[in-house]
């Protein structure tokens, strides 16, 4: 397919977004030995704004060059239904009551496991947390896993330990949503168009996700097993004293939310209705919603649409050229540098895909969706959340990398060899 030229600058600035997510330690860097315009390096600092910052470079150089109004029909004619759902739900599982149950449930966990407590709640959070994304949705269990293990995992942990356990959190959200056919963003493209049923995605995806979640979990847990042992485990909980009829509603609204993700009018009504009781009842709540984290990883995501609308011309004649075992492997690897729903949802345009190539490039696209933050969508809600953690307040995008390529083996190796 031969590319028009918007679409080949398209392509060249999406790449330069790719360099600039790599790149945040230099700007960083920048704002520190040119104090002049520290702000201005500090905000290119920030990896929420990447993809946000070059899609407006863009839309300025569409309007330039095709003329305002097909740069504004363009921009008008993307979906942000998935950055509008991801911001509601990750404010709303990051409120007090939410957390509060889920910490509750955690420890109820934690309680009867057969290890001690400080590895038991790892344990707990690495895998369970991420399998309930399946049910709650994938952003929602990313929030309340970041949430969590924050500050008594990662502010405690080592450097090895940090990534090792940010690169499985990634890894485990992006395989664990995959139970249910509408919680993860790239079986939610394909469910309806493919006919993938909560049946089909139990017996032939769901189940090898959870075996992979539980190996990766259990591998980390007695490997670092030692310097979890000495992490302070306390069984009173940061989040408590909201009342259950109050942490009841919260749990209607997340549900209502999650129930009708695909409708932006009405999620968003049920997101207002949220701030406003979270406004009526500040008692209940944390000293402040996450609303800049959760603003920061939409303009994200809208970003991505934007930029990633323009990238066809190359990634569906790429996908459409490979067999089955090339498709599984390649969806892998291309997912690291563009969201996985997007190789999903260029899959759903073509025809007559045999079932085996349907199951290769969903299974691959989950796959690679811990490698980096942009490989999937809920990566930069977690990041967003735990990058105050680490060193200089900056998630090291080959540190994540490294730490994400073991349990992607583990996945590759349960979805390509369980029966």
């Amino acid at each position: 397919m031969s590319p028009t030229t918007i679409q080949t600058v398209a392509t060249v600035i999406f790449a330069l977004a790719l360099i600039h997510t790599f790149s945040t330690k230099f700007f960083e860097k920048l704002a520190h030995s040119r104090p002049r315009h520290a702000g201005i390096w500090h905000l290119l600092a920030e990896v929420e704004i990447v993809f946000g910052f070059w899609a407006m470079v863009l839309a300025v150089t569409m309007a330039f060059m095709l003329g305002k109004t097909q740069a504004v029909e363009y921009i008008d004619g993307r979906n942000f239904t998935e950055p509008m759902f991801v911001f509601a739900i990750m404010v709303v599982a990051g409120s007090k009551p939410i957390l509060q149950f889920a910490v509750m449930v955690v420890q109820s966990i934690v309680k009867v496991l057969p290890v001690p407590r400080s590895m038991a709640f790892y344990f707990t959070c690495l895998s369970i947390v991420p399998l309930l994304g399946s049910f709650i949705t994938e952003p929602a269990a990313m929030t309340l896993a970041a949430l969590m293990m924050r500050d008594t995992i990662f502010a405690k942990a080592s450097r090895n330990l940090q990534y090792a356990t940010l690169g499985a959190l990634f890894v485990n959200i992006s395989i664990g949503g995959t139970l249910t056919p509408f919680a993860a963003p790239p079986v939610l493209m394909v469910a309806s168009k493919w006919g993938l049923d909560i049946t089909y995605m139990l017996t032939m995806i769901g189940w090898k996700a959870a075996v992979a979640v539980f190996i990766t979990s259990s591998a980390l847990t007695f490997l670092y097993g030692r310097e979890l042992r000495r992490m302070s485990y306390s069984s009173v909980s940061p989040y408590s004293g909201v009342p259950m009829v109050m942490v009841g509603f919260h749990l209607l609204m997340l549900l209502g939310i999650v129930v009708f993700a695909h409708h932006t009018p009405i999620f968003m009504s049920i997101f207002l209705l949220f701030m406003g009781v979270a406004t009526a009842y500040p008692q209940f709540q944390e000293k402040r919603l996450i609303l800049r984290e959760g603003l920061l990883v939409g303009f994200f995501l809208g970003g991505l649409v934007v930029l990633g609308g323009m990238q066809q011309w190359w990634l569906q004649p790429l996908l459409m050229s490979m067999d089955e075992t090339a498709i599984y492997f390649g969806a892998t690897a291309l997912t690291a540098i563009t969201d996985n729903a997007a190789l999903t949802y260029l899959g759903s345009l073509v025809e007559g895909l045999t079932p085996e190539f349907k199951y290769a490039l969903l299974t691959g696209a989950v796959t690679g969706g811990g490698l980096t933050i942009i490989a999937n969508a809920p990566n930069p809600a977690g990041a967003s959340i735990l990058k105050g953690a680490f060193r200089g307040g900056v998630i090291n995008p080959l540190g994540l990398l490294v730490g994400a390529l073991p349990p992607t083996l583990v996945a590759i190796v349960c979805f390509r060899f369980l029966a």
